[in-house]
């Protein structure tokens, strides 16, 4: 299998609603095994198609009890409210508190064609509310407050001239959003 490059902040390819998935094929159930090779080599739960470049609806993940592949998800229910420190693989180093709903209902479809429905909470709805914010062009740093959000791109600054800095031994190592 192989593995993508998880684009991070900065690239306008994350901040794009995507398109619904119209055909699934080898070709997409090749991609997605890319993709969860991605998201294990980067220690990451979920992962978004436009994590990896890719304008299409859907995303991998894997949280343990819970592992797979969701074309065109949508959130049909949400209830509660939850409050755990979230991070995000295009965000890389960063983490904060961020309140979503604590259950949902999920509904998509699997590499199969069959519809699914999930009935989730706190780890597992945080995850699928995560993913599918990636595929509206949504990312953590929209969630936060006006005085976190300033912090926080201060800080994504402050480590882009770290990493700019640091004399690259290979290359592909140098990563600038």
């Amino acid at each position: 299998m192989g593995s993508y490059e998880i684009r991070t902040f900065g690239d306008p390819v994350l901040r794009t609603v995507t398109d619904e998935v119209t055909d699934i094929d080898a070709a997409l159930v090749k991609v997605t095994d890319n993709m969860f090779s991605s998201m294990y080599d980067a220690a990451g739960i979920g992962l978004a198609a436009p994590q990896v470049g890719i304008q299409k609806r859907f995303f991998v993940y894997d949280h343990g009890e819970h592992s797979g592949v969701i074309l065109n998800p949508k959130i049909v229910e949400s209830d509660g409210e939850w409050v755990f420190e979230e991070a995000c693989l295009s965000i890389p180093g960063l983490s904060w508190e961020i309140i979503r709903p604590k259950t949902i209902h999920l509904v998509g479809v699997d590499l199969h064609g069959n519809e699914v429905s999930i009935e989730a909470d706190e780890l597992e709805a945080r995850l699928f509310q995560h993913e599918i914010d990636h595929l509206n062009g949504v990312l953590l740093l929209d969630l936060l407050d006006d005085e976190s959000r300033r912090l926080a791109l201060t800080e994504l600054r402050e480590l882009d001239l770290k990493r700019a800095s640091k004399p690259a031994s290979d290359p592909g190592e140098l990563r600038l959003p």
